[in-house]
Formats: C-alpha cells, structure tokens, sequence
C-alpha cells in the first residue's frame, strides 16, 4: 500500500469502529443495518436469520454465533437471548446489539475467552421480539413516552402474558407432583397465540436450546421460575407466594451469576424495591400467567431467566454506555453458564443417535430429552448424581455421575433393545400346551424418532 494511503486507510478504520461502537438508540432500519454489519465483519462465525415477522411484517431477526454457522454440531449446547419483548423497554435491544458487536471485535481480535465460546457454543442473539412496540414507543422517545406506551404488539397484546398456560395445566392437572417438563400444547394454542408469540414457540421447538434470558426494563433484578404462583389466591400480593421449580438452587445459582457480574443489581437496593443479592423468584415477586419464562422450562429443554435491567423503561442515550459497561461481563458470564452439569450422546448398540431419549435425575422431578442427533445437556449444580437414561423401545440405563464446579462431565449412554421374550416352545413327544396356538415371535417396537422440542 502506498504510503500516502496508510493514513487515510488507519482514519476509515478508526471512523468504522467508532460508528459501529457508537451508543444510539437504534430504530428497526437501523437495528437491521446494525445487525448485518456485524455479520459482514464476522462472515465466518455469524449467520443472520429471521424466524418470522410481526403483525405489521417486521422480520424477527437472529444473529447467531458459532464456528460452524447454521449447524448444530453434537454436544454443542445452544444458548438464546431476547431483548424488547416489551416495545418499550428498549435497554436490552441496545445491550444485545452492543454484546454482537463485542463478540465479533474480540473474535477479530484473537480473544481467547470470546474465541472459546464462539467455539464451544451455538449463540443466537434476537435483539427485538416486539419490532412494532418499539416503533410505537421510538416516536415519543425517552422524554415523552407514558410508561405502557408500546408495550403491546400493534394487536394491543403483551406477549409476556400469550404463551401457552401450561403452568395450570401443572397445577391443577397434576397437582405440583404432576408432569413439570415438555407438557404437550392445547390443540388450539395457535388460534390464542399473536404472530410473535407464534414465531418463538415454533422456533424454540426446532432448537434444543439449552440456557436463554429475556431482557426486560422497569426494575433491576434477576427473575427465575416459576413466574406463575401455584395458589393464584396470592397472585395481588408481593413476596408471598414463592413457587419454587424442582430446579430451584440452579436457578437461584444463574440468576447470582448475573447478578453479582453486574455493576450494582447484586446491591439488591434498587429502583425504590430491594432484592436480596439481586434475584427473585417471579412469582415471589408477583404472580405472571402466560410467561415465556415459564413455558420454556415446561415445555422445551431450556432454562430461561428474566433479567429486568434498567429502572428506566427507556433510557437516554447518554446513559447506554454506562449500562453497557455494568452489563458486559455479566451478558458474557451468563453465556459460560450454560457449560455446567452433565452433557452426551445416547446410541444405540450401532453407535446411531437415539433422539427423544429421557434424562432422568433421581431427586429432580425435571427431566431433559435428547436432541435429533441424540446429544443431550443437563445443568446441574456440582454433586454426585444418579441418572437414567430411557426410550422408547430399549432397556433403561442408570449410572452415577459426578459433575464439579468447572466444565459439564461426560456422561454417554448406550441403550440395548428391550427384546420381548419368546413365548414357550411346544413339548417334546407331540403333545399340546393347554391346547392353545403358541405365541410367535414378538418382532421388537422401533425407536419413535421424536423431533427436538
């Protein structure tokens, strides 16, 4: 390069990474532009997707990360973040935006800690659920806006309060003893569900997320299950239905982890209220029916947290830099929790994944399945645990399985045919069985090939 263009070519660069860094509040041209342009910078290890559009047909765009863009590769876990599913609570819109432009600078860079978890985690990052809220809020800005304006789709619905309930379902089904994992839909959930709504379940549901956060505004507080109280007698009143789901300690241990990497939501004393560490049991807070939160815990493989950011619905612009920086490491921590526990394949005696397999832990009434590929993921704290392995058509399998405090543990299962025993055969000299035909042979049930959830 000719001397004279080294100086030109180092101010572009310069005005290309203060552009892309720049903290705006970003209209839906500009949070697409965004979004591609990180895609154009990172082409190799960022994919860009929509998983369908909203009432008013804005697309509902995802940034995925990972070495292998498009591709679930086996024993890879995928982890999920939505921002903005509250038009008007804008500050996670901003903060995933920004968490895409980091992770692809420092891949860019040689991070080793962001090359790590490019590498060893499927990202996918979905900056607006709710597109048209935003816009309705965008046009008042942070000055003028009234406190629910654009919270709802353009079809005046919260989409935290239209998913599925299968929280009731749960309760007063089964009792709290009941099924509490992958309860089958109503056969008219998608008459009762907005076109939001619609995308992310059918997208939930061909991804075995593993770990996810929705990022809400209005408070500062990390919100884990269940939202849904069980005796809804309680629902008016704050902290005084804590609902707890077999997984409780997990959850309280992911919601710390935010918590305590954030600049000041482990202080506990915020927007006027006080959480202890930071974190809250939803429905200990008050009771939500109808939550993301929930139904993906019941109905899919994935943990998901609340995380309510900002006490400011809709922050100034000057102030996203600062609530940038309290959230960088922790958006980054969250990320890594996902690589915890015990994670494998299950096969079959020809080494062919078995997909739909139960992963069952004895003392936790939550169980997993495996994906397509039969590759599973359990978060689990560190212990000794039991665990058993089952599907359709084979013998269970139960081993013990120890997980510590750093990376998940191997734990592979390989199931055999469950054979039904031959019936009896004829005695010798011609004589009969009690007159009666002899069974045939039973030709072994084949495995059901389930979907991922």
């Amino acid at each position: 390069m000719a001397g004279w263009l080294r100086p030109l070519a180092g101010t572009l660069l310069l005005l290309e990474v203060a552009a892309a860094v720049s903290f705006l509040h970003h209209r839906y041209e500009e949070m697409v532009r965004a979004l591609f342009r990180v895609q154009s910078e990172c082409p190799y290890v960022t994919r860009i997707y929509s998983i369908g559009r909203s009432v008013e047909g804005r697309h509902l765009y995802v940034l995925e990360f990972s070495d292998y863009p498009g591709i679930h590769e086996p024993l890879e876990p995928e982890f999920k973040y939505v921002g903005n599913m509250h038009g008007n609570e804008v500050l996670g819109r901003e903060l995933l935006l920004q968490l895409s432009e980091f992770l692809c600078e420092e891949y860019r860079r040689g991070s080793e800690r962001v090359t790590r978890l490019l590498h060893d985690t499927r990202i996918h990052i979905m900056p607006s659920m709710n597109p048209d809220g935003y816009e309705v809020a965008a046009k008042q800005g942070p000055d003028g806006i009234g406190y629910l304006t654009g919270r709802n789709n353009a079809n005046g619905v919260d989409l935290n309060r239209n998913f599925p309930d299968l929280n009731t379902f749960m309760y007063y089904s089964g009792e709290i003893s009941g099924p509490n994992h992958h309860i089958p839909l109503p056969d008219n959930w998608k008459s009762q569900v907005e076109p939001e709504t619609l995308a992310v379940i059918q997208w939930i549901g061909s991804y075995n997320f593993v770990l996810s956060a929705n990022l809400h505004g209005g408070a500062v507080v990390a919100n884990y299950p269940y939202d849904k109280s069980q005796d809804q007698r309680f629902r008016s009143h704050r902290r005084t239905a804590n609902t707890p789901t077999p997984d409780d300690k997990l959850f309280q241990k992911l919601a710390k982890t935010y918590s305590y990497a954030h600049g000041w939501m482990h202080r506990g004393w915020n927007c006027g209220d006080y959480f202890v560490d930071g974190i809250t049991n939803g429905a200990s807070w008050y009771s939500l029916s109808k939550g993301m939160q929930d139904f993906n815990y019941l109905y899919t493989n994935c943990f998901e947290i609340t995380l309510e950011l900002s006490c400011n619905k809709f922050p100034p612009k000057e102030d996203l830099e600062r609530q940038w920086m309290a959230n960088r490491e922790a958006l980054v921590a969250f990320i890594e929790e996902i690589h915890q526990g015990i994670k494998g394949m299950v096969t079959d005696k020809n080494n062919n994944g078995i997909a739909g397999a139960v992963i069952s832990v004895q003392g936790i009434s939550h169980d997993v399945t495996s994906g397509e590929m039969g590759d599973y993921f359990r978060l689990l704290l560190p212990g000794t645990y039991t665990v058993t392995a089952s599907a359709e058509g084979y013998q269970p399998q139960t081993v013990t399985a120890t997980v510590g405090p750093a990376a998940p543990s191997l734990v592979h299962f390989q199931l055999k045919q469950d054979m039904v025993k031959k019936a009896p055969e004829r005695k010798a000299s011609g004589t009969r069985t009690n007159n009666k035909t002899l069974q045939k042979k039973v030709v072994p049930r084949s495995v059901r090939r389930g979907t991922q959830r």
